[in-house]
């Protein structure tokens, strides 16, 4: 199945003292999307808070992604059904909600010096989430890397697309990694190449796990794509593509 890329609405909230326009909310906007990045007060909490909520009703988000900070900041909104990205949440040092709802990716790296990796473990425990939840990514706190930044992108993506994340809502009794061979699979799929616009067919390697993401050549035009998979809990997976860089 194909997954088509979509131009989202973002509400984009930045960490403590971080700049509006930063580098992670600039690639959003670099790759096609409306993205409304305010300004957050670093002092007063509710005062931050209450500039958010604003934003998000004025905006009307497919996706909010918070960066530290502006992730707790993202956990503590009354945002209904709108799908968090949270970029290494500081939830343990602001507000007061230690959960998220289902419809949320956390992305962290185990080599953060500021919020530890081991506190969005345990935020996705808490909140009873599939482990895929949390994806392991970048080399520091920041996630400005451009593999960091593609990672994001693809998960604002996936929730953006309003299709149901069946493996994101583990319940208290099945809590835990799912069993991957249960249910009927899927040997192959296709993406649409964003250079020639062909229907390619590729095989799929479940054994790699629910989130995937790498580089192949298209076997037409030969145009190097980022190829992402998303395999739900029957086997069952929606494969999309981007160009790993824009042509003219």
């Amino acid at each position: 199945m194909v997954l088509k890329h979509k131009r989202l609405k973002i509400l984009f909230l930045h960490g403590w003292h971080s700049v509006v326009g930063g580098v992670k909310p600039t690639f959003l906007i670099e790759q096609g999307n409306e993205v409304l990045n305010p300004k957050l007060d670093d002092d007063d909490w509710d005062v931050a808070l209450a500039t958010a909520e604003a934003a998000m009703h004025t905006l009307q988000p497919d996706v909010i992604v918070g960066s530290s900070r502006g992730g707790a900041i993202a956990m503590n909104l009354d945002s209904g059904s709108i799908p968090l990205v949270l970029l290494c949440p500081a939830w343990k040092r602001w507000g007061n909600v230690d959960q998220v709802k289902p419809n949320t990716l956390i992305l962290h790296s185990r080599a953060d010096d500021v919020i530890p990796f081991e506190d969005s473990e345990d935020l996705i425990r808490r909140s009873k989430l599939h482990s895929d939840t949390l994806i392991e990514v970048g080399a520091d706190h920041r996630l400005a890397d451009p593999n960091s930044l593609s990672v994001m992108h693809w998960a604002c993506q996936l929730l953006g697309s309003g299709e149901p994340m069946i493996w994101l809502q583990e319940d208290s009794e099945n809590a835990g990694a799912p069993d991957r061979h249960s249910g009927a699979s899927q040997d192959d799929a296709s993406y649409i190449c964003d250079a020639c616009g062909e229907e390619i067919v590729i095989p799929l390697d479940l054994s790699e796990g629910s989130l995937q993401r790498y580089v192949e050549d298209c076997p037409v035009c030969c145009r190097a794509n980022i190829i992402y998979v998303q395999v739900d809990d029957d086997g069952q997976a929606r494969v999309w593509a981007e160009p790993e860089q824009d042509y003219e």
